[in-house]
């Protein structure tokens, strides 16, 4: 009676230790080999193996061996009726030297392929792991040490083992599954962005097929706008994002007349009027789309704000602006002056410099202004490698002799830890 108490509890210690083992592990082949190790251990079996029965397979991967040669590979033909056999089983193990006949035919099918090979390796149990009403693997265990044939207590004992080792078989396969359909979602939606972002490039290169003078302009402003996310601090979806808006930031011109958008002079009030209607009709447009970035439509109906309340459509203040309309009012305004119009010469960098100087704590925001100055900073001085600015400006527009202590100037004075910064301009 002592004997059997104690070795109920060694087998429930054992459980135990299998669970916390299938639970801990982020090693699945370590897994199933301690788990054998552990159910070999507990019976007192001298060797065993795990095989994995492939889903549209009928071979077996083998998983763990013990006692078998490590060059031993059992690889085991299950086939579908095999498998419903084997959930048929009553006992929950197929004993090798059992003769199967009548309803469990199958069983004998699969003995007459494997008898031999699994009685060379001194195989006597197979033990498949169920769960959910499928069998993912099967347990061939060997002869006890003492040569004792097992006892109904042991079947029951190795059957609960199994079923834990089967879980961690489907737990394996369960989160394969889910890491797959992970990298295929991840894939899907890259792809998604990639057609969503092109497909917002063609639409600025429509908008601005319609201005005869700005080829690029909206590209331009979408570049210049992440560069200036990017310095900011933003996340890479944020950044994205206040691309997308600043290739769409002059979406509205479409309903403005083309003869107003492309005259070579400066046209008069109510031209002017009627082109000032192009962010608000931006934002009209815009808004019944369901964008994947916010508040896209509002960077395009605010790009023209100003801080101090000037700007249009609405003649919105400071902390009423989004952030995102003040960078794309930045970028679009640096492209202005710095691409040549029908009606005026691109301006040098200096003048630029001083409409900055100007113009910040007035138009534009004192910490985007200093966001613009750093990255341009750096790229004109080979702090970074990349040359976004450069590239769209032009290789003969700035100086970095010349022109980077300008900008070391400006951002001096835009610090956005004084209490001057606010009062630049």
């Amino acid at each position: 009676m002592e004997s059997n108490t104690q070795k109920l509890i060694h087998s429930f210690s054992a459980l135990a230790d299998l669970g916390q083992e299938i639970a801990d592990s982020g090693d699945f082949i370590e897994m199933v080999r301690t788990s054998l190790h552990l159910l070999l251990g507990t019976i007192g079996i001298r060797r065993g193996a795990v095989v994995e029965c492939l889903i549209h397979r009928e071979e077996t991967n083998t998983l763990a061996l013990w006692g078998l040669g490590e060059d031993y590979q059992a690889t085991l033909t299950v086939h579908e009726e095999d498998r419903a056999a084997f959930l048929g089983l009553t006992e929950g193990a197929l004993r090798i030297d059992a003769d199967v006949e009548g309803d469990e035919q199958p069983l004998s099918a699969f003995l007459s392929r494997h008898r031999d090979e699994l009685r060379a390796q001194e195989i006597e149990l197979v033990v498949p792991t169920v769960v959910r009403g499928a069998v993912t693997g099967l347990v061939l265990l060997g002869r006890k040490a003492t040569d004792e044939p097992f006892t109904s207590e042991d079947i029951e004992v190795i059957r609960a083992m199994v079923r834990h080792i089967g879980v961690g078989i489907h737990t394996h396969r369960l989160l394969g599954e889910i890491k797959q359909r992970a990298e295929e979602n991840e894939r899907l939606y890259q792809d998604l962005r990639a057609i969503y972002r092109d497909t917002v490039r063609a639409f600025a290169a429509a908008i601005d097929v319609k201005d005869t003078y700005t080829q690029g302009h909206s590209e331009r402003v979408g570049k210049y706008s992440e560069i200036i996310a990017q310095e900011m601090g933003w996340g890479e979806n944020e950044v994205e994002g206040i691309a997308i808006a600043g290739y769409l930031h002059d979406i509205g011109k479409l309903a403005v007349e083309r003869k107003i958008i492309n005259a070579p002079y400066r046209i008069d009030a109510k031209e002017s009027s009627e082109l000032n209607r192009h962010p608000a009709a931006g934002f009209d447009i815009l808004s019944p789309i369901h964008h994947p970035y916010a508040d896209i439509p509002l960077m395009a109906k605010y790009h023209h704000e100003r801080l101090d309340g000037r700007g249009y459509p609405d003649g919105l203040t400071d902390t009423q602006i989004p952030i995102g309309a003040k960078i794309v009012s930045l970028a679009d305004s640096f492209d202005a002056m710095t691409t040549d119009r029908p009606y005026k010469t691109r301006r040098a960098f200096d003048s630029v410099i001083h409409d900055l100087r100007a113009n910040t704590g007035k138009q534009f925001d004192v910490q985007v202004v200093a966001a613009f100055c750093r990255a341009l900073l750096k790229e004109l001085t080979g702090e970074t490698k990349e040359r976004k600015f450069l590239k769209m400006l032009g290789k003969n527009y700035l100086d970095a002799e010349k022109d980077a202590p300008l900008l070391r100037e400006l951002l001096n004075e835009l610090d956005p830890n004084t209490q001057a910064a606010a009062a630049v301009g």
